[in-house]
């Protein structure tokens, strides 16, 4: 379920969520980075993380895009106008994070990125994927595991606009 957590006050209201940033990276025929997690096989997503203390969501969004990706090589289109917010599963909710968080609330950034297939390299330090992919933007909620749906129709619908060749 997607959240309203336009402000701080909102989200503590709701509970504890996680901070955090999302990517929405475009290729420049306006197709979208997603990759394969490590944990699930069936489960693809676009990239994203937690936004450390001190840390503003910009500096989080290019760090985490370096860490899960290899990259820094886009431009920032867009940032999305409000923060969004989803529940985990209580299963998950249990596993992830100590157990201190009901979910995430993320601000999303659409990027372009700059840079060649072989400039991707999800062989990182700590890696979170096992293949990825250039998807078009209307199969994004399919392939998202369920709980996150809402938030990717809700990015499609804020951010799908962005998806022309360049």
């Amino acid at each position: 379920m997607l959240r309203d957590v336009s402000t701080p006050d909102r989200a503590r209201s709701l509970g504890a969520y996680r901070p955090g940033v999302g990517l929405m990276m475009f290729s420049r025929s306006g197709l979208v980075f997603v990759a394969q997690r490590l944990d699930s096989e069936e489960a693809w997503q676009m990239p994203q993380g937690g936004i450390d203390p001190g840390e503003d969501p910009h500096t989080a969004a290019l760090r985490e895009l370096e860490e899960e990706i290899g990259t820094r090589r886009v431009t920032i289109l867009a940032e999305s106008k409000d923060w969004y917010a989803y529940d985990l599963p209580a299963k998950l909710r249990r596993k992830l994070w100590g157990g201190r968080f009901r979910g995430q609330r993320q601000k999303w950034f659409a990027l372009r990125f700059e840079g060649a297939d072989r400039d991707i390299n999800i062989a990182t330090k700590h890696p979170e994927f096992s293949a990825w992919k250039w998807a078009k933007v209307a199969e994004l909620p399919d392939l998202i595991v369920p709980f996150k749906r809402d938030l990717y129709v809700a990015l499609v619908a804020e951010f799908g606009h962005l998806a022309q060749s360049s």
